[in-house]
């Protein structure tokens, strides 16, 4: 006796060894014995075997027309062989039964199951909605081939072609287009994105990197809403000082300008000014939402994404010879010992004389000349808007700064690499077309202008970051444990130590132009300003506020997001710049063994690689390498040892610059660029 039987949506059919009242036992032909109940039982026969049995109904199942069979189907509940006999015969054999069951199971679109083997004929409306879905269904299938061919004949159809970044970035799976992708990449043995690019459906590398950014972080695009900065309503005194900015000539959100009181007198007072938007941007303004939801400004060699609309900055920027609303700290040091007597915050219009510009000024305002009075140029003295005597103070008192932090740091800050600066021939600050000439120029960090600023940002976060902490007010801080390897800067909203750093407590307050987590902070010390004791009661975020832990987490996200796109187009120019001027090889040094790979950094660009032929040898190893081809989408390139150029070098000591982790090779999927943070170097006032 065999018996035919449901199991788990599957018929089987075998040989009966026993049964009983609710079960039996059954062997199928691979001889695995199995328990069956006896409900499951839907068939029971003598011959054929069970293997000829299914495969005779399997045949014989699709010769039975569904509509046609639905025709005859009763209007109540059914069992597969009262329909077998309306739509064969009257003595349906057991192959038409079997068929029938088979039949049936599979078309759920016209056959409701109501148990086993037992069915109901679906209502006519559903048959018609089913049957309009498989035929839809058949149809994006088509589709999906058509378009999988296609692709494979190194073409891209245009619905494909639109969705480029969504089917490699944030696809969704059961997307049409996606699966074309898939099928096609399957059928070529190629990788999607390599497929994609021999079907053309990238015309520009630039572009590519660019809409992917804006995909991920600016979905609805980069514009703003109309919006019209608020006015200042308070009546702010006018600071008796000449103020001055130091930036880059590209800056164009001018947060921060020093002053410099009572040189001679013994007592000097060094002015800290910072842009103060906080006064008229309100919490919760529109202003405030836009800026909120994009977090900080994005720089990228030629171009930047603001914060804020550039109507928004210019009302607030720190623009010379206008008297400018700012939140001022004023540090009281001796003039000899350069010791702090006294610090001071106000709220007040400051009149910004100039705005001095590194790259106009670097070559002029030297160490030399600023620690040797009788020290000129070849070109004879130069006229500069601020003193000598004001530069050369400020450039003694960032020395003095930095020492004292070396001391709590436990030991002294090492930059051996410069900052590398982009500019893209003709661009006028629009949007990059990727086919620009690029120049790449270096700027020595820790120049005498670089280390004023950068010193004095220092002292100005910190000091408010300690004022807040004493004051009860919540702020946003950076901190860091330890200088030990693996420890990172973390930000919160506890008044910690920065290790890496050299100071007590920390906390970004001097770019509230540029960065969110400053204005919220600018918001907090002016409450501090104003309300002295009670400033806690007054200010916008009380302690624990959830508002600011939300602003942390998001920042965190997008300052990475960022960083990670300025890197990789850091790159991805520098790249340009070697096919630009036809370099196919370079001096490099050994910085990083990897497993199957040794990285190089290139002595003269922006450039880690990796190399063949250095296995072995140590940090710091100085060699000359030859490129190899370079890949404009994935940000690729790498290299072969040609010689070595030192007999043998002394390792090279890490640089702070590597205390976060170092850059690597970008990639298109996940820009694996680790960008390496060092605050005490570029202070907060650095702009690519």
């Amino acid at each position: 006796m065999f018996a035919l039987f449901e199991e788990a949506g599957k018929f089987l059919a075998g040989r009966v060894l026993s049964e009983a009242e609710s079960s039996a036992q059954v062997e199928l032909d691979s001889g695995k014995r199995v328990k069956v109940k006896a409900a499951n039982i839907l068939l029971k026969f003598e011959k054929p075997a069970p293997a000829e049995l299914l495969a005779q109904a399997q045949a014989l199942s699709q010769t039975i027309e569904l509509e046609l069979a639905w025709e005859f189907a009763p209007e109540d509940e059914f069992g597969f062989a009262d329909l077998a006999r309306d739509y064969f015969n009257d003595k349906a054999s057991l192959e038409q039964q079997a068929a029938a069951l088979l039949r049936l199971f599979e078309a759920p679109h016209y056959f409701r199951r109501a148990g086993k083997g037992r069915f109901r004929k679906a209502p006519a409306e559903i048959v018609q909605q089913a049957l309009a879905a498989i035929e839809k269904k058949k149809q994006v299938l088509a589709q999906i081939a058509a378009w999988a061919e296609e692709l494979g004949r190194g073409s891209c159809p245009a619905p494909i072609r639109e969705q480029l970044y969504k089917i490699l970035f944030k696809p969704d799976k059961n997307a049409p287009e996606y699966k074309a992708v898939v099928e096609a990449s399957r059928a070529t043995q190629t990788a999607p994105l390599e497929l994609l690019q021999q079907a053309g459906a990238i015309d520009s590398a630039y572009q590519f990197h660019w809409k992917r950014f804006l995909f991920d972080n600016f979905p609805k695009g980069t514009g703003f809403p109309p919006l019209e900065a608020p006015l200042i309503k308070d009546e702010l005194p006018l600071a008796a000082v000449q103020a001055y900015s130091i930036d880059d000539s590209q800056t164009t959100e001018i947060d921060d300008a020093l002053s410099v009181q009572g040189l001679g007198s013994g007592s000097v007072v060094l002015g800290i000014h910072i842009a103060a938007p906080g006064l008229a941007i309100q919490p919760a303004g529109a202003i405030d939402q836009v800026a909120r939801q994009r977090l900080s400004t994005v720089y990228m060699p030629g171009y930047k994404i603001t914060m804020l609309p550039d109507d928004v900055v210019q009302t607030y920027t720190l623009q010379e010879g206008r008297d400018c609303p700012a939140v001022s700290l004023y540090v009281t040091f001796d003039e000899a010992s350069l010791e702090i007597r006294d610090t001071q915050t106000r709220l007040e219009r400051v009149p910004i004389a100039a705005n001095l510009r590194h790259d106009q000024l670097d070559a002029v305002v030297t160490e030399a000349w600023l620690q040797n009075p009788a020290f000129e140029h070849e070109n004879g003295p130069m006229s500069l808007p601020v003193g000598r005597d004001v530069l050369s103070f400020l450039y003694r008192l960032a020395q003095q700064l930095k020492a004292r932090r070396e001391v709590v740091r436990g030991k002294p800050e090492t930059f051996n690499r410069p900052d590398y600066n982009f500019r893209l021939i003709g661009n006028d600050g629009s949007e990059p077309t990727g086919s620009e000439q690029v120049q790449i120029t270096t700027r020595q960090r820790g120049a005498p202008l670089d280390l004023i600023v950068s010193e004095a940002m220092i002292l100005a976060n910190s000091t408010w970051g300690n004022w807040l902490a004493e004051s009860g007010v919540p702020g946003i801080y950076r901190s860091q444990a330890s200088l030990a390897p693996g420890v990172k800067v973390r930000m919160g909203t506890k008044a910690l130590p920065h290790a890496g750093i050299g100071v007590k407590s920390y906390a970004w307050s001097t770019s509230p132009l540029r960065r969110y987590t400053d204005l919220v902070n600018q918001w907090q010390i002016i409450a501090c300003a104003r309300h002295g004791r009670t400033a806690a009661l007054a200010a916008p975020f009380k302690p624990k506020d959830a508002e600011l832990f939300s602003i942390i987490s998001g920042f965190d996200a997008a300052y990475s997001a960022y960083n990670g796109y300025q890197a990789g187009m850091e790159r991805f120019w520098t790249l340009k710049y070697l096919e630009q001027q036809g370099i196919t090889e370079l001096t490099a040094t050994v910085f990083k063994d990897l497993p199957g790979s040794v990285l190089v950094r290139a002595d003269e660009l922006p450039l880690v690689l990796p190399v063949l032929g250095a296995q072995g040898l140590p940090r710091g190893a100085k060699l000359r390498v030859k490129l190899g081809a370079i890949d404009e989408i994935t940000l690729d390139v790498n290299g072969t040892v040609l010689e070595r150029l030192d007999a043998a070098a002394a390792p090279e000591a890490a640089s702070d610059e590597e205390d976060e982790g170092e850059e690597v090779a970008a990639g298109p999927i996940a820009i694996a660029v680790d960008v390496s943070e060092n605050e005490a170097a570029s202070g907060d006032n650095s702009s690519p």
